[in-house]
């Protein structure tokens, strides 16, 4: 069987640096209230009024949301998340 081989991409480390240092928690205010919620959330549920609010844009230019949608997506076929995981033990150790 051969090897698949890949196109070379090259990823700026102000990407990288933009990549680590995304935020696990995303903070929307609305009606005076502050809603914390999943950077990746499309949609909030404003506590105060209830209105449904948007609160990641979709524009023609791609976002760094769009970078890790991509990465969510490779990550559903069958073996990506075994690979993951082998990966993030391998960070893990790197740190200690």
């Amino acid at each position: 069987m051969g090897m698949k081989t890949f196109t070379a991409v090259e990823a700026s480390p102000e990407l990288l640096e933009a990549i680590r240092s995304f935020p696990v928690l995303r903070e929307v205010e609305h009606c005076g209230a502050r809603i914390g919620l999943s950077p990746f959330a499309i949609y909030a549920d404003c506590p105060q009024c209830g209105t449904r609010i948007k609160v990641r844009s979709f524009s023609g230019a791609t976002e760094l949301e769009d970078l890790f949608d991509a990465v969510f997506e490779w990550m559903n076929q069958p073996g990506a998340r075994e690979v993951v995981q082998q990966r993030l033990k391998a960070l893990e150790r790197e740190e200690e």
